[in-house]
């Protein structure tokens, strides 16, 4: 017995130790991180809603990054940022539905936000109204179900990650990754209003940085608005544009050990061990290269494409968010607009060039290159958040809280100051989007005569128009000054065109205060939703939410609902505005019915859910094609080398190595959590290590077809050398999938001939 004491008081110690621990930290924290990639062939990109702009490789892969914050003993949220356009109503119901079916209650509509980084460079067909599923032909069940899963994984990752943790919030101007697309309409903004800000766009960045007790820091989250068009409406490569690019940075950044965010693209992936000195060995690499010959192509385990990926998904993840806000009318085209035919200016107040809109285009700032642009603005975003990361240190303390309301948008009651005092009541309108709306953006034109700012319409786009719906005399009378070009929430066939219901929703994190939103607020017609909340929760308890009180807007949240421009804005007309679909009044409408939100947060309140918002699954129609069958040309394999790296070469960093391979459509297999494209580098015993996958900025896969109704397909595969790969011997290798006559799905891989890297 004497003997055992010591050990007993060992464990009392450790017990006591972890309890205080546990009690010294403010909240349990978990993240989490789950490839939502979808199918990177034959798919329309939802963005541009441009029917030509049809997904055929991978630029880098797509992921629903998530946080949980939960009180030991209380309130939990949890918030999933998605490398996608933006959220859907249809794939927030079944996540739910899911999320109910393993946690109960634990995780509801009340406490879950959904959100998306509004890249335009990913698979659409995922979202249930027929307006945003058009130009893809419908509904696109690959596209769906990857993104519901990975949402799904995301959550349940963060939820068995639960540990106790800290919080700490840090925010920071960052200048140059966004500008005003429509600073026409900004300036039609109270000019009493304007002068409160330095800027027309908002430069803030806001970041949380959740800090495991133990293991140290595990992610950061931020927010910050500027939108996801630094790819061009021609890109047909999957994307998550500047804001995943950002995520990748961050992530590959503290997972090489945070070294300093200038350096980059200098931190060695793998150091080769083959050859000691390279300078003096080169010719010793080409004789070791000139021995591996491109392999023929062979099956492989369906498993084996996981074991292949760079980044261990079984490791512990470090997890960095790049969170949408209103970015309405922010782009990240920041050298300004410019005719493409003439190279002058576009016009100030309608973007056009000599009185056409699809001339007129903005510029990022590697232009001409886009892959570029989007590597600038998403490295600038990366830095501002490694800086507020290292610096953050105001931690995040009080109470875990949300309030969650279904709306009617289409018919809600208002309040609105009369012009010589007092109050009336208006009423928001269904659906409707204007002229202006047809007219695009500058960071992605539309197409015919119709123009931004366009508050008349033309005859001949109204005859047009009728043939779908002629709008009633209300309508048009609720939609004024918007001339209306698609009455889509009055259009019902074969479905509903465009939500009526929406989630409004509030996450409370000690003084962090999230306001979700589902859709693209424009800067000024955010800043006045913020303020007025802010505001608000002070007035209704001063010591509860003082002026330390941090809010953030999270937009395209939980489903989709296009724009929303302040008064002022809606009276110009110009693509947001005349995207605004409830009419006039929608923003007084969001600040009414959040004030409702915060008054049931702050005084604990419950409120009734609302209307429900319609499940359309079974009506949804799909007319996309499913693959039939994948062939290659007589005596060729799937994965045999079509056109190999040159023997015996040599290449620099900043050089591009290319291989293309005989290949199966990417639809039969999405190689989710896995990879298409790997370069390996040979290491000591003749062992060959993955380096670089389809999730790196470096490599590009590109898949296509000699014609468009062929069996026959390729697969190119693009490294361009970065500047931290270490000298050595390299081969590129594709993994793919191929249908037979008979629907079977065979997985194959093959790989080039190898080459040296000094």
């Amino acid at each position: 017995m004497a003997a055992s004491l010591p050990l007993f008081q060992l464990l009392l110690f450790l017990l006591l130790l972890s309890r205080t621990r546990f009690s010294s930290s403010e909240y349990l924290i978990g993240v989490g991180s789950y490839d939502i990639t979808g199918p990177a062939a034959d798919v329309n990109m939802m963005g541009y809603a441009n029917s030509d702009q049809i997904a055929s490789g991978i630029h880098f892969r797509l992921r629903a990054r998530a946080f949980i914050v939960a009180e030991p003993q209380g309130n939990r949220v949890a918030f999933v940022n998605l490398d996608a356009c933006m959220a859907s109503q249809i794939v927030t119901i079944k996540v739910l539905e899911r999320l109910k079916a393993r946690y109960g209650e634990l995780y509801t509509e009340k406490n879950v936000a959904i959100s998306g980084i509004h890249t335009h460079a990913g698979p659409g067909g995922y979202l249930q109204y027929v307006t945003y599923i058009v130009t893809s032909l419908g509904f696109v069940r690959q596209s769906f179900d990857v993104v519901v899963n990975g949402i799904e994984q995301s959550i349940v990752q963060a939820h068995e990650s639960l540990r106790p943790g800290s919080a700490f919030l840090n925010k920071g101007d960052l200048l140059d990754a966004g500008v005003n697309r429509s600073p026409s309409s900004y300036l039609n903004n109270p000019a009493a209003e304007r002068s409160k800000y330095k800027y027309n766009v908002d430069k803030e960045m806001t970041l949380v940085k959740f800090f495991d007790s133990q293991l140290g820091p595990i992610g950061s989250f931020n927010w910050f608005a500027t939108h996801g068009t630094s790819m061009s409406r021609t890109n047909s490569l999957i994307s998550g544009d500047n804001k995943g690019a950002a995520a990748r940075f961050m992530e590959d950044w503290f997972e090489n050990g945070q070294k300093n965010s200038d350096s980059l693209r200098n931190i060695p992936r793998r150091v080769s061990s083959i050859v000691s000195d390279f300078s003096r060995n080169h010719s010793r690499l080409l004789d070791i290269a000139a021995t591996y010959k491109s392999s023929r192509g062979h099956s492989v385990d369906k498993s084996l494409d996981v074991k292949t990926r760079v980044r261990n998904a079984s490791k512990r993840k470090f997890v960095s968010a790049f969170c949408q806000s209103n970015c309405g009318d922010v782009s990240p085209n920041t050298l300004g607009t410019f005719c493409i035919d003439t190279g002058l200016p576009c016009d100030f107040n309608h973007s056009t060039c000599n009185g056409k809109n699809e001339l007129c285009y903005g510029r990022g700032p590697g232009y001409p290159d886009e892959f570029e642009s989007t590597r600038i603005i998403g490295e600038k975003q990366f830095k501002m958040a490694v800086e507020l990361f290292n610096k953050a240190t105001e931690k995040l303390q009080g109470k875990i809280g949300y309030q969650h309301a279904y709306l009617d948008f289409s018919n809600l009651d208002v309040t609105v100051p009369k012009a010589g005092g007092g109050s009336e009541t208006v009423k928001t309108c269904p659906a409707a989007m204007g002229f202006g709306f047809a007219a695009g953006t500058t960071d992605g034109p539309g197409a015919f005569d119709f123009k931004q700012g366009d508050d008349k319409g033309n005859v001949f786009w109204r005859l047009v128009r009728n043939v779908l719906r002629t709008p009633g005399p209300e309508q048009v009378q609720c939609q004024k000054p918007k001339p209306i070009l698609l009455d889509t929430g009055e259009m019902k066939e074969p479905y509903d065109w465009a939500p009526s219901i929406l989630p409004i929703q509030i996450l409370r994190i000690g003084q962090l205060v999230i306001l979700s939103v589902p859709g693209e607020f424009t800067t000024m017609a955010g800043r006045r939703l913020r303020d007025a909340i802010k505001s608000f929760l002070i007035s209704l308890d001063p010591k509860e939410f003082s002026n330390n009180m941090h809010v953030v807007i999270a937009g395209l949240t939980n489903t989709y609902s296009q724009y929303i421009a302040t008064f002022e804005e809606y009276e110009v007309q110009r693509y947001e505005g005349a995207s605004t679909l409830y009419g006039p009044h929608t923003l007084i409408a969001y600040i009414q019915e959040f004030k409702k939100l915060a008054t049931a947060l702050v005084n604990g309140l419950t409120l009734p859910l609302g209307p429900q918002p319609p499940d359309l699954l079974d009506k949804q129609i799909s007319l996309l094609s499913p693959v039939v069958v994948d062939s290659t040309p007589l005596g060729v394999k799937f994965g045999d080398v079509k056109a190999d790296v040159p023997p015996k070469s040599t290449f620099r960093r900043g050089q591009q190595v290319n291989a293309t391979f005989w290949s199966g459509c990417p639809r039969n297999d999405l190689m989710t959590e896995g990879s298409f494209a790997v370069v390996e580098t040979l290491r000591e015993g003749g062992k060959w290590v993955p380096v670089y996958d389809d999730d790196d900025f470096s490599l590009k896969f590109k898949w296509s077809r000699p014609a468009k109704l062929s069996s026959e397909s390729q697969a190119t595969i693009e490294w361009r050398i970065p500047e931290s790969a270490v000298a050595g011997v390299y081969r590129i290798r594709h993994y793919g999938a191929s249908k037979s006559l008979f629907g079977s799905i065979s997985s194959f891989s093959g790989s080039s001939s190898a080459f040296v890297v000094v």
